[in-house]
């Protein structure tokens, strides 16, 4: 029983690719095309040289190219907020007048008590504040 370079090669292929199923590596699918490429050389008559060429350059290729893509796009996400990290950055109306003691404010369609980040500072009923912490139950604004 004489089998073909390409088979070996798509043989490689697939033992490539279940590391990548099992370990979510997704360098063993790169190199998993690579060696489909080899196949492809292989079934178009080429030598074993031309062969690991093909799988080696196309390989290195998609590592190259397709690694720092796909790392930006998952870095580049951004997170989801919830909880108290939600309300963090939004905007508050004053109900009552907050200063540095306290005060009260309506956000996020909630009654608030609130103080100011800066102690010298005071907002009067009506003004738009920004969050920009919470401390307990207390929102800290500006």
């Amino acid at each position: 029983m004489d089998i073909d370079a390409w088979v070996w090669w798509l043989i490689g292929a697939v033992g490539l690719g279940i590391p990548l199923v099992l370990t979510a590596m997704p360098e063993f699918g790169m190199f998993s095309v690579g060696a489909v490429a080899g196949a492809v050389t292989a079934a178009l008559g080429f030598g074993v040289v031309a062969q690991v060429l093909v799988f080696v350059v196309v390989s290195v290729a998609l590592i190259a190219v397709v690694r720092p893509i796909a790392a930006r796009h998952r870095d580049g996400r951004p997170g989801l907020a919830t909880g108290i990290d939600a309300l963090k950055g939004r905007q508050a109306v004053v109900l009552e007048r907050v200063d540095g003691g306290g005060g009260r404010i309506k956000l996020a369609g909630e009654v608030w008590s609130a103080r100011t980040l800066d102690s010298g500072q005071t907002f009067e009923p009506g003004e738009q504040v920004d969050v920009v912490d919470i401390d307990g139950a207390t929102a800290v604004v500006m």
